[in-house]
């Protein structure tokens, strides 16, 4: 029998993991219903930091040295099949806080996964520390593995490694951003905490292409129970199931959370000294309305942290960090591949998030590409205080451009620069910029098109619509004459006979940036 939520407030076994026989007989939704009884009682009880149980070679070890270590692919689990397999990361250097993993086995039943250094490579400057990881050594996360472009290959398509990160890849695509379980006060003067995956519980689904995987997440505000079922079709989907309870009050909950990268692209002022045009791993933002409105806001590198909302005030149709330009000239990067980075699309589907609320978008300054400076997420207008439950379901799928239900013209390219006219004898002072947003697919003629431009502050005139020359998209422009050093935040869309053809294109113009 499982272990009741009423015995388990005693139970000092439930609150550091499941023991093994309980398991042997549950399904998916029993051993879910475990975790969140497990996670609420958790929330009832004063939050325990890890233990350090790592070895200190292994806590100390360089960059080079782990990734020296790597696991022996004969060693995967579930290899029994032609469906995931599973692939273990060694806990240490980034990773010191090792996790718990309970994985089925054969016969369907789920048991703790020891750790066994022999699963692993320690080669050339990591052979120091196989002696220490034998004796003492831990996991940090796992890698789910699938046949995701040819059928005789097994590629990974998902990784769940460090605090409650987990990234997606689809067919073609090559890792780039990545989500999280929950963001906590994420740029708040305060600081970020960052809410970690303790433990895991790995369950393959009757069909190869699907698995499910159970997590509990902990940290001193929250605790959180997570079922995530994985499918791969022509995108990879997982479906996350979130019971998060507040230990404490939380002033900014971060719900479905991504996190990427922008070092430059098209709103790039200054041009780096850089042979690629552009760096990133998502260049726009793009939400879905409660209402049905899209918009698009294009991603910056900022010269100071900024913070920006799209507001809405009900469950909105989804949002999502996307990377649209997916030519390789746009990058001329053989290395990195950032033409092949996946967008993440974010699909509301049921629990708390009919409260409204707003998209947040961070963004911070970067001078590499190493560093994740862009974060997106949910945050409900009803805040998350102490005692309180709630329930999120949503879905996270790859994308290489808009969700398949966009049928309006898209935002290709949005650029600015001073206003003035080239040989203009009285020029207009330095502030005043033109602004220039393409759209496409949209094939009308431009005098049967009107551009409906909003603007929170400054002035803007000379708004205009033309025909780009191949004939199948518009271009609108106009002149912004800011207020003083105050930003303007821009909302530009397309109207025809029949209504709204466009996105809405939103940026916020920050003066004091120039």
């Amino acid at each position: 029998m499982w272990v009741s939520s009423r015995r388990a407030r005693s139970s000092l076994a439930v609150l550091l993991g499941f023991v093994v026989s309980p398991l042997a007989a549950m399904d998916a939704e029993q051993a879910f219903d475990a975790v969140i009884e497990q996670a609420e009682v958790l929330a009832e009880t004063a939050y325990r930091p890890p233990v350090d149980s790592l070895p200190q070679a292994l806590n100390s070890m360089s960059y080079d040295q782990y990734r020296n270590i790597r696991f022996r692919p004969e060693q995967a689990l579930w290899t029994e099949d032609d469906g995931f397999r599973v692939q273990l990361f060694h806990a240490g250097f980034l990773f010191p806080e090792p996790v718990r993993i309970h994985v089925a086995d054969t016969e369907g039943d789920l048991r703790e996964l020891e750790f066994d250094a022999q699963r692993f490579h320690y080669e050339h400057s990591a052979a120091e520390l196989e002696e220490a990881a034998a004796a003492d050594g831990g996991h940090a996360g796992f890698r789910l593995h699938y046949p995701l472009n040819r059928p005789d290959y097994h590629d990974e398509v998902a990784v769940f490694l460090g605090a409650s990160y987990f990234r997606l890849v689809g067919p073609g695509q090559v890792y780039g951003l990545s989500a999280r379980g929950l963001a906590v006060d994420t740029a708040e003067p305060g600081g970020e905490e960052f809410p970690a995956f303790r433990e895991f519980w790995l369950l393959p689904s009757d069909e190869s292409d699907r698995v499910t995987v159970l997590a509990l997440l902990d940290s001193p505000s929250v605790t959180g129970a997570y079922r995530f079922d994985l499918a791969v079709h022509d995108d990879t989907e997982v479906l996350v199931d979130a019971h998060l309870f507040a230990r404490e009050d939380v002033p900014k909950a971060g719900i479905a959370p991504l996190t990427s990268m922008f070092l430059h692209g098209q709103t790039s002022i200054e041009r780096p000294d850089d042979f690629r045009p552009q760096v990133h791993d998502s260049d726009g933002l793009l939400m879905q309305t409660s209402t049905g409105e899209w918009i698009w806001r294009p991603l910056s590198n900022r010269r100071e942290l900024r913070i920006t909302s799209l507001l809405d005030g009900g469950r909105p149709g989804g949002f999502g960090l996307l990377q649209r330009e997916r030519a390789f000239d746009r990058y001329l990067d053989l290395e990195a591949n950032y033409h092949l980075r996946p967008g993440y699309w974010v699909t509301p589907l049921a629990g708390d998030w009919s409260d409204g609320g707003r998209v947040e978008l961070v963004e911070i300054p970067t001078g590499t590409e190493t560093e994740d400076n862009i974060v997106a997420y949910w945050v409900a207008d009803r805040d998350l205080q102490a005692g309180d439950r709630r329930h999120y379901r949503y879905s996270v799928t790859t994308r290489d451009h808009a969700p398949v239900t966009h049928g309006r013209a898209r935002v290709v390219r949005a650029r600015s620069g001073w206003g003035a006219i080239p040989g203009e004898s009285e020029p207009p002072p330095k502030d005043v910029r033109r602004f220039i947003v393409d759209f496409q697919p949209l094939d009308v003629s431009a005098d049967q098109v009107e551009a409906e431009l909003a603007i929170s502050r400054g002035e803007v005139e000379d708004v205009q619509v033309s025909q780009l020359p191949n004939g199948k998209g518009l271009r609108a422009t106009f002149l912004l004459t800011p207020a003083g050093s105050e930003p303007a935040d821009l909302r530009l869309r397309l109207l025809g006979d029949d209504g709204v053809l466009s996105e809405t294109w939103s940026y916020v113009w920050y003066p004091d940036e120039r």
